[in-house]
């Protein structure tokens, strides 16, 4: 039954994305902007069916635009070159030295092992430290890294996988810490950049490091009090003794011995670099930063090119790409503010409806596909509603990118969910069940936090 969903899709997509080329060109509209409607079309359906491999789409997107006559070639490949794309490269690259220096186990092994004096501390342990891991680098990578971690504590505390509520929520903690992690910066989702990155190309407006670390925190903070508490009503954890857990975790972070001179080399340029995305990010720029970081890690000798190699997915980078190309070609040809204009009727009562049921589309989107092709999808259309709404672009980014990010429910829904989920300690109805929870709650903070603390900070 899925199967045929997926193939009706996939055929009603193509075949609608054919119709918009083939037809004439219709009112309100220029043939560049309804040829861009189709290749969006087309690109939703394979981000949507993953017929072709995300990053073959975005790839395809360069090919597609200047053969439609959207936009010029030179013009469509140069968007390859964004500041957002070299800043998502860069971060994966020290992401990368970091998982395979040991840096990142360290660290996780340090973060857990503050809070290991009983069950509920060491489930609070695991919970804050994917997150505080996640501000830091990509929240797959946090999961991936913690999943040993995890897998070691359940199996020397003799948890039984599917039966035991404390290995439930043990691994659940775990996937749910990097996802709240990941909005609280742009080191932890890529989303985040390449959101950026499409703001600065169709507005001219940067958003810096710090202002988006005030304007998410909130969710960080509040989210995971939720998370911890929902875990906590919702699964009964039976009586649990951690002192093996301890013990491990000290044993572990023993057989790993003082920081090496490698992870030292690591650290500091890592540290130095989270100081001038900070502090200077106006000024020298996101990926100027990133880059350098990137070229002091091998300058000194921290990372070798062959680890870069099987630590980066590079594909992906084709995927951010093809979004930010899409994204810049809706704005410019306006076929974005044509489609908004057909959407908006059902949410012209207030801006704060308009906010609320993007957010909410977002979260629905985001459970299915990628998070970064639901921000490539949603957020060129929520653009399109800035000059029918009066809404300000930064409102729009944040209302649809901080959703896509938090997304609780489905295996699916991001990487860390289907990373804790291979563990096998808990079924996809636990999932479901407090991911919904978690995604009503993180969409009603939205809107509390759209409602009463955006404009405090003058970003409505």
């Amino acid at each position: 039954m899925q199967r045929l969903v997926k193939r009706s899709f996939l055929f009603c997509g193509v075949a609608l994305s054919i119709i918009l080329v083939a037809l004439p060109t219709m009112a309100g509209l220029s043939r560049p902007g309804q040829n861009c409607l189709a290749v969006f079309c087309f690109s939703i359906t394979m981000w949507i069916t993953q017929f072709l491999p995300l990053p073959v789409t975005g790839f395809l997107v360069f090919a597609l635009l200047p053969i439609l006559g959207v936009l010029p070639s030179s013009e469509a490949f140069s968007l390859l070159g964004s500041n957002a794309v070299f800043f998502i490269l860069g971060a994966f690259v020290i992401a990368a030295a970091m998982m395979s220096s040991g840096l990142s186990k360290r660290l996780a092994l340090l973060f857990v092992s503050r809070f290991d004096k009983s069950p509920s501390r060491l489930l609070a342990g695991v919970l804050i430290s994917s997150a505080a891991l996640a501000l830091l680098m990509p929240e797959h990578v946090v999961a991936a890294m913690m999943f040993p971690i995890v897998l070691e504590l359940a199996q020397c505390l003799k948890l039984t996988p599917r039966q035991s509520n404390y290995g439930r929520v043990l691994f659940l903690s775990m996937a749910y810490g990097s996802v709240i992690g990941g909005v609280g910066t742009f080191l932890g989702g890529a989303r985040n950049p390449l959101a950026v990155g499409m703001l600065k190309d169709s507005y001219g407006i940067q958003i810096d490091f710090l202002q988006w670390m005030i304007a998410a925190g909130p969710f960080v903070i509040v989210m995971l009090l939720l998370a911890f508490l929902m875990l906590k009503l919702l699964f009964r954890i039976e009586f649990v003794s951690v002192r093996e857990a301890h013990e491990h975790l000290r044993a572990d972070i023993k057989r790993l011995g003082p920081l090496s001179v490698q992870e030292k080399k690591i650290a500091s340029i890592f540290t130095l670099a989270v100081i001038c995305w900070i502090f200077f990010s106006n000024q020298l720029g996101l990926a100027t930063i990133a880059v350098l970081a990137s070229g002091a890690l091998f300058v000194t000798k921290a990372i070798s090119w062959k680890e870069v190699e099987e630590n980066v997915n590079w594909g992906i980078i084709l995927m951010y790409g093809g979004a930010i190309a899409i994204g810049v070609a809706l704005s410019v040809t306006q076929a974005s503010d044509w489609l908004a204009l057909r959407l908006i009727a059902p949410f012209s009562g207030s801006d704060f409806s308009l906010i609320a049921a993007l957010s909410l589309g977002t979260k629905l989107l985001t459970e299915g596909i990628s998070n970064v092709a639901a921000v490539a999808i949603l957020l060129p259309i929520s653009f399109g509603f800035v000059d029918v709404s009066g809404l300000s672009p930064v409102v729009m980014l944040y209302a649809v990118t901080i959703p896509a990010g938090l997304a609780f429910a489905l295996p699916i829904g991001t990487p860390p969910n289907a990373i804790a989920f291979s563990s096998g300690y808990y079924s996809i109805g636990d999932s479901i069940k407090g991911g919904i929870i978690l995604n009503i709650l993180s969409w009603l903070l939205v809107l509390v936090v759209a409602k009463v603390y955006w404009p405090l900070l003058k970003i409505m």
